[in-house]
């Protein structure tokens, strides 16, 4: 386990929530951010990349498990990303569309700034988001996080603006 909350933990993404995960990542509501479900392909590699980020960096996206019925219910932790130039440690949340708006995702995502803060000696960080995904941009603000800039990122041959949300460590 690496951190846990009133109702949920979180801790590494193993072989065995390849399917759960999966289901998120291939859900088009889920993935609307990101232009899109995911391929089979592109599964497998995210896949990979959590992997590699645990083994390099020791954090990436973790499984967001509910204490009561030990059943993960999406992702969430910290990634490196690029905003305008600069590599920040984002705050980054998937959920699987049955566990949106029971505030799971503002759960797991105080629970990622105090890790981020606390154990990892971060001091500032952020949360990435599409500019029309106002769901995530309220777990954002509800977060302590205020838009820092937007810029545009490109998903699948497609630009789509962003708002860099952030927090310091006070």
């Amino acid at each position: 386990m690496i951190t846990e909350t009133k109702r949920l933990y979180l801790r590494e993404i193993t072989q065995a929530d390849y399917a759960v995960i999966a289901k998120i990542l291939q859900d088009d509501d889920a993935m609307f951010a990101y232009n899109g479900a995911f391929s089979d392909e592109e599964v497998a590699q995210w896949f990979d990349n959590l992997m590699t980020q645990y083994q390099t960096r020791g954090f990436s996206l973790w499984a967001v498990v509910l204490k009561e019925t030990d059943q993960v219910v999406g992702q969430c932790g910290l990634t490196l990303q690029q905003v305008q130039g600069e590599t920040v440690t984002e705050i980054g949340y998937l959920f699987n569309r049955d566990y949106w708006h029971q505030g799971y995702a503002i759960e797991a995502a105080q629970a990622c700034k105090t890790y981020a803060f606390d154990i990892l000696g971060i001091e500032r960080v952020f949360s990435i988001i599409r500019d029309n995904n106002l769901a995530s941009m309220n777990v954002a603000i509800r977060n302590g996080m205020t838009v820092r800039t937007k810029f545009i990122k490109t998903y699948k041959g497609i630009e789509m603006p962003h708002f860099a949300f952030a927090v310091d460590k006070s």
